[in-house]
């Protein structure tokens, strides 16, 4: 069964006993509802929470630890023989779950009986022959232990499978039966049903905060791995960036991040003043109609995907700014640079500045701007004396969305300023930004015991610590206006 199918049944059983609760309920008064501490509707709701929600709090955990166990107990029969040389555990438990779940679709087939596995563990030949016939390609012969251990690794899931259904099923209806016996007039069916969705809340709002010690954590610990296995010296001191997987790396930072924080710096550029002063133009001088089809159509340039852009920076801006800039000026001849990818990004970052902007402008009460023209003011006076001060904290958020987003673009620098890690003040040159290099990392077949695979997460990690120093000054910036505004 499905994990989707099982999810619909718990559901299912939860609103029959929501059904069934307030359909009892009334019935334990005759029909009199007044003889019942709450309404109808609670005692229902009561049922469908006490079936729904520990089934599938329990199937959530179940599936989020069932790899994990598998993972280590299957892990465990892979003998170091058994890594070939250039290769690491994870990829080999990559091929054992790949055969895993080839013989899984064979037997599901009928194409293979469960007699055939003892018969195929011993023929490489034969395994790698039938795990094609349903799509699955291995890089290598198939050894007898690996063998052994991806059919272990499909009869552990099979029955942890078997057996999560079987208990969130059997907790589903015992948490309906349970609910059901404790309906009674005088049960406090609105107070258990308070409390049930109070602690779903607080759940709720602790998901967010979990994930960000999750994220920090899983990219504090990869890190000091990284550094055990490179200089931090090097990675931290380094202006040069040249990773070669099997050894001989450096891997500084620094031109990284100065591409990351040059192209940055030029879609702000871009982006802040264009974005402000479309806001200032639809909140304060626009008329009705015109901000009504204005606003859309600049919204609508958030909406367009960032490999969009990155075809517009490739193909028609890159080559622009080459032919009439670069080349006449004797500062570059490739369209792939840093003014191609901050000039595409900021286009994009626009509409962040200006929607927000506007919104935060508007926001701004209509008593002070009376209060401006009273004493004389003019309207551009009142923008710049009264409205821009009073907004100022809402548009310093504004650009720091946009300094995020900026920080964190990728598709556009891979496409529009190159992949080359270098230092260099001229914006017509290709460089690259943190992320490129994280994705570039990680991409393929590669070693996650390696220093160049490693070095994604300590990129990660202060690319993450760059991002929270701009929050802090954001906020220490938004705190300072406002208490002297107030």
């Amino acid at each position: 069964m499905s994990v989707g199918l099982l999810s619909l049944i718990v559901i299912a059983l939860a609103v029959v006993g929501y059904l069934a609760g307030r359909q009892l309920a009334v019935s334990k008064v005759a029909g009199d509802i007044r003889r019942l501490h709450s309404l109808p509707s609670y005692y229902g709701q009561t049922v469908l929470l006490f079936a729904a929600v520990p089934a599938l709090l329990v199937l959530a955990g179940w599936l989020l630890l069932q790899p994990l166990l598998i993972d280590a107990r299957v892990t465990s029969m892979i003998a170091p023989t058994d890594v070939p040389d250039g290769s690491s555990v994870s990829l080999v438990m990559s091929d054992v779950r790949r055969i895993a779940t080839g013989l899984d679709q064979l037997l599901a087939q009928g194409k293979l009986g469960e007699a055939d596995l003892a018969a195929m563990s011993a023929d490489a030949g034969s395994v790698r022959g039938r795990l094609a016939e349903v799509g699955v390609a291995l890089g290598s012969d198939v050894k007898a232990s690996v063998f052994a251990a991806a059919n272990t690794y499909r009869e552990m899931a099979t029955t942890s499978h078997t057996l999560m259904t079987i208990v969130v099923i059997a907790l589903a209806l015992a948490g309906l039966v349970f609910a059901l016996s404790r309906i009674r007039p005088e049960f406090r069916a609105r107070n258990v049903s308070e409390t049930f969705v109070r602690f779903m809340l607080i759940g709720a709002s602790l998901v967010a905060i979990m994930t960000t010690v999750g994220i920090v954590l899983s990219l504090v610990f990869e890190t000091v791995h990284f550094f055990r296995v490179y200089p931090a010296a090097d990675f931290f001191f380094s202006l040069n960036w040249n990773p070669k997987f099997g050894g001989g790396s450096d891997l500084g930072i620094w031109p990284l991040v100065w591409g990351t924080l040059y192209i940055s710096l030029i879609a702000l550029l871009v982006a802040v003043p264009v974005g402000i002063f479309a806001a200032i133009y639809l909140s304060e001088y626009a008329s009705k109609k015109v901000r009504a089809s204005a606003k859309p159509l600049i919204e609508i340039l958030a909406g367009i995907p960032t490999i969009v852009y990155g075809l517009f920076a490739l193909i028609t801006v890159g080559p622009a700014l080459r032919d009439w800039f670069a080349q006449p000026l004797g500062l570059g001849s490739s369209s792939s640079s840093v003014m191609t990818a901050g000039i595409v990004m900021g286009i994009m970052l626009i509409p962040f500045v200006s929607s927000l902007s506007d919104d935060i402008i508007n926001a701004v009460p209509q008593s002070l701007r009376d209060g401006s023209y009273g004493l004389g003011a003019t309207q551009s006076e009142t923008i710049r004396q009264v409205v821009l001060p009073a907004a100022l904290p809402g548009i310093v958020g504004a650009v720091l969305l946009a300094a995020s987003r900026a920080i964190g673009e990728t598709m556009i620098v891979v496409m529009g300023a190159g992949a080359a890690a270098k230092m260099s003040l001229n914006p017509f040159e290709a460089m690259t930004t943190v992320t490129v290099k994280i994705v570039s990392q990680l991409t393929g077949d590669t070693e996650f015991a390696s220093p160049e695979t490693l070095v994604a997460f300590a990129l990660g990690l202060t690319l993450f610590v760059f991002t929270l120093g701009l929050n802090i000054l954001a906020l220490y910036i938004v705190r300072k206006y406002r208490e002297q505004y107030e």
